[in-house]
């Protein structure tokens, strides 16, 4: 592990031997991110944070390097610490320091002790803007630090899991600043959650086992956005699927979509692999375990390590070991055996890469765009979530549609009256 101070940085990173392996990687994932270059380049121009404090809590990947690069760009004092101890990629993290300037406390396989630290370190920066990935340095701030609250310009939020909390933190009165959702922009969940979580899962389960997914039964347990696209890309590997719901909607739509949809307590003798999406807790518990085939594999695409009830599997094991990187087989008192991957935490970063850099060009703008509306507009954004004004979101939809080289349709004059008229008919 290299801790030091560089200059005026300080670090905490694996090994800053490893950047020049970072910096290129870096390089190659901004060839697939058309609309941050764009935002960067504005940004280096216009400065528009400049001075501005920021943290930024989030996966430490490629992608997540070249929003940490725009940001700076734009006159950020930031630092960047992993949102996830599994996340965090250690070539990435060492480029940023070495190459960029940029402070980064964040080492892939971190334990708790050190994660926490981390994010002290961060409040510890006393930020005035945090971007924040499941919501855990917002809460921190709250619950610890209430003294630096009225410094703090505002927050963006990108999972659902932080919404979730960001939202519970409002009903009871301690949310006494803006939050941009940038989780639920439409560039931001109809992309990067089906799309990115869907190929990226399947990546992570790929790298971690080297199975063949055509012929398996695959069961998805959740059916938002990332559960959609998790099924969707595994029908497409030829597997079978069945989606676990515990919202009709949601499981209509699963229905109507092709899929077969079971409780989980039916679903847990059948499956081969289960994959878990829907930012609760304890989604497979021992009973389910119980009930699984020998060698089936479980793994979670949530944001916390909490969907699947490890504690629970373990009391029902005899023996535990690693058979392959990220894959640890537990074997049962009954003699069968239960696959985990990832340490039940994130299989997509934990065993790959994340999502694709393409994907996240776009959310990555959405939090770029979220942080500059939150500086822009200080003091005049009430406490509460505020969604990303619409006219942002077409923007990026826009600059990505350039990018691709792809041009659409524009409404006549004609039409543009037709759609803002009552009085035209049948």
């Amino acid at each position: 592990m290299t801790a030091a101070t560089i200059a005026p940085i300080s670090y905490e990173v694996k090994d800053l031997s490893l950047a020049p392996l970072g910096k290129q990687r870096i390089e190659w994932a901004a060839r697939e991110m058309p609309v941050i270059r764009l935002i960067r380049d504005r940004f280096a121009a216009e400065k528009p944070l400049a001075g501005i404090r920021l943290v930024a809590c989030c996966h430490v990947t490629t992608e997540t390097a070249n929003l940490a690069i725009a940001l700076k760009a734009g006159g950020a004092d930031a630092i960047l610490i992993a949102s996830n101890p599994l996340s965090t990629q250690d070539d990435v993290a060492a480029s940023l320091v070495a190459d960029y300037g940029i402070p980064v406390f964040a080492i892939k396989g971190e334990d708790n002790e050190t994660y926490h630290r981390h994010v002290q370190i961060a409040l510890d920066h006393k930020p005035q803007v945090i971007i924040d990935d499941g919501c855990d340095v917002v809460a921190t701030l709250v619950q610890e630090r209430p003294q630096q609250l009225p410094d703090v310009i505002g927050t963006t939020e990108e999972t659902t899991t932080g919404i979730v909390r960001l939202r519970a933190m409002l009903r009871d009165g301690v949310l006494t600043f803006p939050a941009m959702n940038v989780n639920d922009a439409e560039t931001k969940h109809f992309f990067d959650n089906r799309y990115g979580t869907g190929q990226s899962t399947l990546d992570g389960i790929i790298r971690a086992t080297n199975i063949l997914l055509a012929g398996k039964t695959i069961v998805v347990a959740g059916y938002g956005w990332c559960g959609k696209g998790t099924a969707m890309r595994a029908a497409g590997m030829g597997a079978n699927v069945i989606v676990t719901e515990i919202d009709p909607v949601k499981a209509i739509e699963a229905v109507m979509d092709g899929f077969r949809v079971l409780p989980m307590a039916e679903a847990a003798p059948l499956g081969d692999l289960f994959v878990t999406v829907t930012g609760n807790k304890h989604v497979i518990r021992t009973e389910h375990f119980a009930a699984m085939k020998d060698g089936a594999i479980v793994c979670n695409s949530g944001h916390f390590d909490i969907e699947i009830d490890i504690a629970g599997l373990k009391t029902l094991s005899s023996e535990v070991r690693t058979v392959r990187p990220f894959t640890e087989e537990y074997r049962l008192a009954s003699g069968k055996s239960v696959i985990v991957l990832g340490e039940g935490r994130l299989v997509n970063l934990a065993a790959a890469e994340g999502h694709p850099s393409a994907v996240m060009d776009m959310s990555f703008a959405n939090q770029a765009l979220a942080v500059e509306h939150l500086v822009t507009n200080r003091g005049r954004l009430e406490p509460g979530i505020h969604s990303i004004p619409e006219d942002l979101d077409r923007q990026i939809a826009t600059l990505k549609l350039q990018a691709m080289g792809i041009v659409i349709d524009s409404l006549t004059e004609d039409q543009t009256a037709y759609i803002n008229s009552w009085t035209s008919g049948t």
